[in-house]
């Protein structure tokens, strides 16, 4: 792991608050000491006391967070504060081809999940931008203890060009899928690919391998989001569907049975390319940083499976 002193003297770090404000001072104080700690420095902090009704800012604001992604220094990391809701009210204003242009520019890149999967995914959709679907500053760099995982793997793929992860994933009823598949690698949060069907800002990506996660989402409302991509022709052009976190959910007596583990099931008979689960990734403290619109190879074995990734940005190596 790395420390303060086996790095460059710091990175700089953008904050982008586009969707919610920060719940709790203290954790966004918090966040920011620790990674400048670790060697990257915050640089427009003052996001972080902004406020709107429910949003980090107002519409302005926080569109002209976006706009100045790329725009500091080479290699500024640009990283999300939070997620909630707040990106939808801003797409139809975002000029994706400057954000692009800009960041491939400056080697810039874009961290977040959530709410901040509709940027991801409206950036891949319009102009070809690659980010990461990764940690946030208030969820994983303000928690009480940062996790080990998600440092190690977030320091990894940013200071590697060619990152590999390996990944041990028993498969309930057996492992269905043993060979390797290659393809762009793009998904997030399954609620926010929902929200965008029909809208200009889905990708349309063809032979990819989507990953996807959610939280406080039952097993039924998964299975209905699934069914929607499915019925909206999303799923089956994909090479593999790779399911990661589905947390903080309860199920009822009502549900006789019926979980997440009966959902994956129901879809692999649905679906025609490989199902996988337990992808360390979503709305839980041990994640990985995933580069959305990179290429990826995936191979899977008994009950484990490997993702090689490539074609993204990275940071400067570590001296």
């Amino acid at each position: 792991m790395s420390t303060p002193n086996s790095r460059p003297p710091h990175t700089e770090v953008r904050l982008i608050a586009s969707s919610g404000y920060p719940h709790d001072v203290a954790v966004a104080a918090r966040g920011v000491a620790w990674l400048k700690q670790h060697g990257y420095h915050t640089t427009n902090p003052d996001v972080l006391a902004r406020r709107y009704l429910r949003f980090g800012g107002t519409d302005a604001e926080r569109l002209a967070d976006l706009h100045a992604i790329g725009t500091g220094a080479p290699h500024e990391l640009t990283l999300a504060v939070r997620g909630g809701y707040g990106i939808a009210r801003l797409l139809a204003q975002v000029d994706f081809a400057r954000i692009a242009e800009q960041a491939r520019a400056s080697a810039t890149p874009i961290v977040g999940h959530s709410d901040f999967t509709a940027f991801q995914l409206a950036y891949l959709a319009a102009a070809g931008g690659i980010s990461f679907s990764g940690p946030m500053l208030l969820a994983d760099f303000g928690a009480d203890s940062v996790d080990p995982y998600m440092w190690e793997h977030f320091e990894g793929i940013l200071r590697d060009p060619a990152y590999r992860v390996d990944v041990a994933a028993p498969q309930a009823g057996g492992q269905p899928f043993s060979g390797e598949v290659s393809g762009t690698l793009w998904g997030g949060n399954l609620a926010m690919l929902c929200s965008l069907l029909g809208t200009p800002f889905m990708p349309r990506v063809e032979g990819g391998v989507l990953f996807l996660e959610d939280i406080n989402e039952p097993p039924y409302r998964v299975e209905r989001m699934l069914l929607q991509l499915q019925q909206a022709g999303v799923l089956d052009t994909q090479r593999a569907i790779v399911l990661g976190d589905f947390s903080n959910y309860r199920v009822t007596d009502y549900d006789n049975g019926y979980d997440m583990d009966a959902v994956v099931a129901y879809l692999r008979d649905q679906l025609p390319m490989p199902v996988l689960t337990g992808l360390p990734f979503g709305h839980c403290a041990r994640k990985l940083t995933l580069p959305v619109g990179a290429q990826v190879r995936l191979a899977a074995r008994a009950d484990a499976f490997s993702m090689a990734f490539s074609g993204y940005p990275v940071l400067p190596p570590v001296a």
